[in-house]
């Protein structure tokens, strides 16, 4: 799901709480609750926060779907005139199957900052344009190099640069320490 450009005049944005691993079920499901009950309107906006990265897993490289905050989902809320979050809206949501609390005290619930939206909004846009690399090491970590001409070489990962999408692997070469500076793909965990 694309990431919404902005937000509409006179709406807040909302966290909502629900179980770990079923936040796109529940926005499915709030969803389809607005809209049985004729309120899409005064929710415009109901999503999982995501960011798109780019992994390796079995020597492939895949692109995903990451939770920012798993756990919770956004919801984006025209107000009354008083800025209360509409009745039939409070108690839809309130009854909806799955979706706990909003964040904040039980009957005021807290808006999200407009500085948090926009840049949970324009982060998800960002890696959706230019999908993150995630490298899955770490200093320290023990792997072993199964490409290139030092294949089958075991060391330890000395420098991760996610931005190169490189890790320098420092391994024994005739009795020496040698740095070696490979595609974080060609290693892998020992």
């Amino acid at each position: 799901m694309d990431a919404p450009s902005s937000h509409a005049a006179g709406s807040r944005w909302f966290v909502l709480r629900v179980a770990s691993n079923l936040e796109k079920k529940m926005r499915d499901k709030l969803e389809r609750q607005l809209k049985t009950h004729g309120l899409e309107a005064l929710v415009p906006n109901v999503l999982v926060p995501t960011e798109t990265v780019s992994e390796m897993k079995a020597g492939r490289k895949r692109v995903v779907q990451r939770k920012l905050y798993p756990g919770y989902i956004m919801v984006e809320m025209h107000l009354d005139p008083d800025g209360q979050i509409p009745e039939k809206v409070w108690f839809l949501i309130r009854e909806t199957q799955g979706i706990g609390d909003f964040v904040g005290s039980s009957r005021a619930p807290v808006p999200m900052a407009d500085h948090e939206v926009d840049r949970i909004l324009s982060g998800m846009r960002d890696t959706e344009e230019t999908p993150q690399l995630k490298i899955n090491f770490k200093l320290g970590d023990r792997v072993k190099i199964n490409d290139g001409p030092f294949e089958s070489y075991t060391g330890v990962v000395d420098e991760v640069n996610e931005m190169k999408g490189m890790v320098r692997v420092i391994v024994t070469i005739f009795g020496r320490e040698t740095p070696v500076e490979l595609e974080y793909w060609k290693v892998e965990p020992t």
